[in-house]
């Protein structure tokens, strides 16, 4: 097993390629410039296949140990960045404005490369490592393409494991927990259909707007009143849209939002009673609604044998002192959940320091805590596959 001085070498070769990365953002599936940097320095590094164009720009990529008398685990990183302009005032901030690297995602594609040019040099495994880099993780599609397209059969992937940076964690810290990790994410949409008028004459009307602002109230009752208090479920309403001018009600108000919760059944809960409730108000106004609920991600969950392997591989590592594994779950979602629905696996995150938070403007991955997703990596895969 590697401690952390065994990969600090990597951290400067690895911090150019971050940095390189975060300066050329790209979004969703449309990463043509990142997928061929990422595939020219596999190339570089001598991995045994590379295999592109996957879900459109995704890659997988077999690094073989000195046995191939093995099975194959897999490794992901997300590719893609968001629709953000950037405000980090870095020197390698991005390049394109209106996009940017705000989730940590060039430093996943960094950890990652700097464990494939390690492993592809030392081999020091039985069997295979497949290395996933997955596109359009923001939109919560780009890990269940990867998974319909059938990598997990093509490439005979027995284990799969992820790795998300996590700012107000310590650098060289890690945080991890068995069963549910990160929230499943779904979204609705809410049309809520009155009778349009004169601002100055709402008796002649059926203000949706008044009858909008009831439900964005009564769907926070869901919550506190009709689930259980030891079972996250958060409900929010994130957009809301009426008329534009001031004296007019209009006919109609568009609502939407996010549902996320850590328990699979309140999925189905979420999406009858949102729509229950927000009819019933609707109605009892004289008015009605129109809904739309799509499931976007569901649960993160880490297996339990696959989180103590990760745990062990965190702890050669960097020490027992720095791994939680009993971790408290987030909210954030994250579509690895489909692989981990596909495979035995687990999520580790790893610690970015006192940052501005994911998705933030402001937000850059800390090149600190490169040498610890590498050597956490390099570990996993000498911890599962040992010679």
């Amino acid at each position: 097993m590697n401690g952390i001085e065994a990969l600090q070498h990597l951290q400067a070769e690895a911090t150019a390629w971050r940095r390189q990365l975060h300066e050329n953002p790209e979004l969703d599936y449309r990463l043509d410039k990142t997928a061929r940097f990422v595939a020219e320095k596999l190339a570089s590094f001598g991995v045994d296949h590379i295999e592109t164009g996957i879900a459109e720009t995704g890659i997988v990529a077999l690094i073989y140990g000195q046995s191939r008398k093995g099975p194959t685990i897999a490794l992901r990183a997300d590719m893609d960045a968001l629709p953000i302009l950037e405000q980090s005032d870095k020197l390698w901030s991005s390049k394109v404005p209106g996009k940017m690297h705000a989730c940590g995602h060039d430093g996943h594609m960094a950890i990652l490369l700097g464990a494939a040019k390690y492993l592809a040099a030392s081999r020091r495994f039985k069997g295979s490592v497949a290395l996933i880099f997955q596109p359009a993780e923001e939109s919560g599609e780009g890990g269940q393409r990867m998974v319909q397209a059938g990598i997990m059969d093509r490439f005979s992937i027995a284990k799969v494991f992820g790795l998300h940076n996590v700012p107000g964690i310590k650098v060289g810290h890690f945080g991890i927990c068995q069963g549910p990790i990160m929230a499943a994410l779904d979204e609705f949409d809410l049309i809520v259909k009155g009778r349009g008028g004169h601002a100055a004459k709402p008796q002649e009307a059926i203000d949706p707007v008044v009858i909008a602002a009831q439900i964005v109230v009564g769907l926070q009752a869901l919550v506190s009143r009709k689930t259980n208090p030891m079972e996250a479920l958060v409900i929010s309403v994130t957009k809301l849209k009426a008329a534009q001018a001031y004296n007019v009600i209009p006919d109609q108000v568009d609502l939407a939002g996010s549902v996320r919760t850590l328990v699979p059944d309140l999925q189905d809960f979420a999406q009858g009673q949102i729509f229950a409730a927000a009819r019933g108000i609707a109605r009892g106004f004289g008015a009605d609604v129109e809904f739309e609920y799509r499931r976007s991600a569901p649960v993160t969950i880490n297996h339990p044998g696959e989180t103590d392997l990760a745990v062990k591989a965190a702890r050669d590592l960097v020490g027992p002192a720095c791994v939680d594994e009993k971790i408290s779950p987030r909210m954030g979602s994250e579509d690895f959940a489909y692989m981990l629905e596909a495979r035995p696996g687990a999520i580790i995150f790893l610690g970015n320091g006192s940052t501005a938070s994911l998705h933030h403007p402001g937000y850059d991955f800390n090149d600190e805590a490169l040498p610890y997703g590498i050597g956490y990596r390099a570990n996993v895969v000498e911890t599962v596959l040992a010679l």
